[in-house]
């Protein structure tokens, strides 16, 4: 990933309700603002409510006008489960990085038994995402200590990959996440850094 300012980058986190994707925004948020860009963000639910789809978009450069993605134009999409991946993935550049935990979790449609969960999902997808990165981002989360840290576990494994220094994710997450729950998140990220 460039960190050239001219050129305007795309991220997009999607997972659903209740997983943190909107906290995770915001420390990507607060992390491109500290290096000196300019950032839009906007949060998209399917069903807001707990289990729904929830999307957010970030996107980054020296000039943001607007903060919508189109299909074909993320560069990287971070997906906090299995089946959101797949729904989104159209929305991923030719050479664009997708980041999956593994995690399944069942939508209304399968909950009610009117379908059943698809299988080997990430498997299928391999062949057409070039850069693709898989994490079980729940166990790391457990061993962290809250199952809810799966959010910053997987920013933890995209800063790894990414050219911002760690110190600046580490302060991100100081400027966003809540006093009582940081040093949880800090070895959240370490664990999805270390991955």
């Amino acid at each position: 990933m460039s960190n050239g300012k001219n050129c305007v980058k795309n991220v997009m986190v999607v997972g659903v309700g209740g997983q943190g994707t909107l906290l995770a925004s915001r420390i990507l948020g607060n992390l491109y603002l500290s290096q000196g860009f300019d950032v839009k963000m906007s949060e998209v639910h399917g069903m807001a409510q707990r289990g729904g789809s929830v999307v957010t978009y970030v996107r980054y450069g020296e000039k943001v006008h607007s903060p919508l993605i189109g299909e074909g134009e993320a560069d990287i999409i971070i997906s906090f489960e299995e089946l959101e991946a797949a729904r989104w993935m159209s929305y991923l550049k030719p050479n664009g990085a997708m980041i999956v935990n593994t995690q399944q979790i069942d939508p209304m449609p399968v909950i009610i038994g009117a379908a059943s969960y698809p299988e080997d999902i990430v498997g299928k997808m391999a062949p057409a995402v070039s850069n693709l990165v898989t994490v079980d981002a729940l166990a790391l989360a457990k061993q962290a200590g809250n199952v809810k840290s799966v959010n910053v576990v997987l920013l933890g494994v995209m800063a790894k990959s990414g050219d911002i220094g760690k110190d600046a994710w580490l302060a991100a997450l100081e400027q966003t996440v809540p006093v009582k729950f940081l040093e949880l998140n800090k070895t959240a990220f370490e664990l999805g850094y270390g991955a």
